[in-house]
């Protein structure tokens, strides 16, 4: 008698809905994008670093505008500490330098030729050089005006207080010790020469964005691991 032998059922866990996958990876994306959006929306000046008495090329960059309306304009304070500044010519923006009673430049204000659109990225230039003795800071306060509206780039962080939590801060740069070997970083000496303008990225002195944004993409799988979850237990 031939014995018949009953397959063994096997237990088939139900599949994740198509819907479900792609909302969890939607959210991930968003905030992956979003959050360092948000981390990178201000004027952001590289280098942030130099040392006292170097000379150097500080570029001013931003990617958005006041309430999302394009910029037509940038209007940078100097700080005192600084021995020469020179504007670096640039055929997208035209240049009003403002001096004080001792020659020195005070304030450069960049008019866009063409307003900026939001979410493209902007950037002026200055060569500028260090005094011996400039201070451990250097705030460049900004004012941002756009087609509609401005926004004041002026706030400083207190001692101890995290510079990114504040709504809009000054670009700053900070200022080390001589190094008696002063490097010259495409800026000339004098306050009329002309430096040559090699305009670095912005985002890449500020790592905030790029810790954000893994953050953002780790809450996203997150977010898909539980819609998972949620979804085999009611299965």
């Amino acid at each position: 008698m031939r014995s018949s032998i009953t397959p063994s059922s096997s237990t088939t866990r139900p599949r994740v809905p198509r819907r479900i996958l792609a909302a969890g990876v939607a959210a991930g994306a968003v905030l992956a994008i979003a959050v360092p959006a948000m981390a990178s929306a201000h004027v952001t000046v590289s280098p942030d670093e130099l040392a006292a008495g170097d000379h150097g090329v500080l570029t001013f960059a931003f990617s958005h505008g006041c309430e999302e309306s394009p910029t037509t304009s940038l209007r940078i304070t100097m700080p005192d500490g600084l021995a020469s500044v020179a504007p670096t010519v640039d055929s997208d923006w035209t240049i009003d330098v403002e001096r004080g009673d001792d020659g020195l430049v005070s304030a450069v204000t960049y008019t866009a030729v063409a307003p900026v659109p939001n979410g493209l990225r902007g950037a002026v230039s200055m060569g500028i050089g260090l005094d011996e003795d400039s201070p451990e800071a250097l705030a460049f306060p900004v004012v941002q005006t756009c087609e509609t509206g401005s926004t004041e780039w002026t706030q400083l962080a207190e001692d101890g207080e995290d510079p990114h939590s504040l709504d809009a801060p000054a670009p700053v740069v900070h200022v080390g010790p001589a190094s008696g070997d002063h490097t010259d970083h495409g800026a000339a000496t004098g306050e009329d020469a002309a430096p040559d303008a090699d305009a670095g990225d912005a985002a890449a002195s500020d790592p905030t964005g790029i810790v954000l944004g893994s953050a953002g993409l780790v809450a996203g799988l997150a977010a898909l691991v539980v819609s998972v979850l949620a979804y085999r237990r009611k299965a």
